[in-house]
């Protein structure tokens, strides 16, 4: 037996030039069987807190903390959507509330989507694409995918939002700059009990017709009341691309 082992040794040295020895001391990079792939990792540890990038974002998100009733205008770029949704994910785990609710218009930005395949949902996935990935971004697809089957959250356009009452949920309504005065004001009615709701937009960067949009006209009459705030974030808030910043103060 100990002349049988010597002989697998001896052969083992010849193939690999390595000894026995040397490769007990060798230990797999990945003792699964296979490199961890990047969402993978995300879903079971990514719990990095969002912290805001100067003083509007920072105003923001207290202000998401103490009223139920929030607007946030400002330029692309300025995390006023990102923001929300990290909020809302963040109440949502803390218990706070039951579910999230997101929702955005559905208008044709000089595109049309009839020649699109599939059923009304699958035409209007493009629209809703941006909230699938800040979410996707704060829990892990995994996370995700399992919170929108379970209804925890819900994403939905306008339309959908109409005759609906939302109880202990947080409701954050995106590019609300694309809403008329009407379709906005039903949006505001839209909130219950135990509910935070934010509403986010540019209103200098709306696809409506000129006069159309009901944003600027909603924020000034509600800037007034107390119990809500209206959060106006800058060109200096921009946390994309400093050429962002750039082209839009001369765009």
């Amino acid at each position: 037996m100990a002349k049988r082992s010597q002989r697998q040794a001896a052969a083992a040295r010849q193939v690999t030039g390595r000894s026995p020895a040397f490769d007990a001391e060798v230990h797999a990079l990945f003792p699964k069987g296979g490199p961890v792939h990047a969402d993978d990792d995300r879903d079971k540890s990514y719990v990095r807190k969002v912290r805001p990038q100067g003083e509007n974002q920072r105003q923001l998100m207290e202000c998401i903390d103490k009223k139920n009733l929030v607007l946030a205008l400002g330029p692309a770029g300025t995390g006023k959507t990102y923001l929300a949704i990290a909020k809302a994910v963040e109440a949502l785990e803390a218990g706070k509330i039951e579910r999230i609710m997101l929702s955005r218009p559905a208008v044709e930005a000089g595109e049309s989507l009839g020649y699109l395949p599939g059923d009304l949902e699958e035409k209007l996935a493009p629209y809703l694409r941006p909230l699938y990935d800040a979410l996707s971004d704060r829990l892990g697809r995994k996370r995700l995918k399992t919170m929108l089957s379970d209804g925890s959250i819900e994403i939905a356009p306008v339309g959908y939002m109409r005759g609906r009452t939302l109880n202990n949920a947080f409701v954050v309504i995106d590019e609300a700059q694309n809403c008329t005065y009407t379709q906005i004001k039903m949006l505001l009615t839209r909130l219950g009990w135990h509910s935070t709701m934010v509403l986010t937009g540019d209103p200098d960067q709306t696809d409506l017709l000129p006069g159309m949009s009901g944003l600027s006209d909603i924020a000034k009459r509600l800037e007034s009341l107390p119990d809500i705030s209206v959060v106006h974030l800058q060109d200096r808030d921009i946390v994309r691309h400093p050429l962002v910043a750039s082209m839009l103060t001369v765009l």
